[in-house]
């Protein structure tokens, strides 16, 4: 992608409001935060606790997957008219690589295609250390808001 900004407007998105999104859904249940945002990429954390994790104390696939679902999902509508457009999820694809068993995961996203009617993302998720836990590719539909 180019270095040009690709949010709406031109300028970064603000992190508390796309936080607040998840406030009673998913995302806040799982304690998913916004914490940084560059001209075309955009990074959430994830805590591996006892929201996050299977059975045997590992960060469930899952989780990885709702994680990058939702930072794929709300930075894909940062980048339309969000008074006209809404971005859905029609796809979504992981590779777990690593376990991760306490602390943060940090997902960041950034975008491989903006098209008109549909976004592809892909979402990095690593470690503390910055070793890759999950690596997941999101493909998005724009649609009209009267249509969702």
């Amino acid at each position: 992608m180019e270095s040009a900004s690709i949010w709406w407007g031109g300028e970064r998105p603000p992190l508390e409001p796309m936080t607040g999104l998840g406030d009673g859904a998913m995302p806040g249940h799982l304690g998913i935060e916004f914490v940084a945002c560059g001209d075309d990429w955009i990074r959430a954390r994830m805590p591996v606790d006892h929201r996050t994790r299977q059975p045997f104390q590992r960060l469930h696939g899952g989780a990885s997957v709702a994680l990058a679902e939702t930072i794929g999902s709300v930075a894909a509508s940062y980048c339309i008219d969000r008074g006209k457009h809404v971005a859905v999820g029609m796809e979504i694809n992981a590779n777990h690589i690593r376990p991760a068993y306490d602390g943060f995961v940090y997902a960041t996203a950034r975008p491989e295609a903006l098209g008109r009617t549909t976004q592809v993302w892909s979402i990095r998720i690593e470690n503390e250390a910055g070793k890759l836990v999950c690596i997941s590719r999101l493909t998005v539909a724009v649609i009209p808001l009267e249509r969702k």
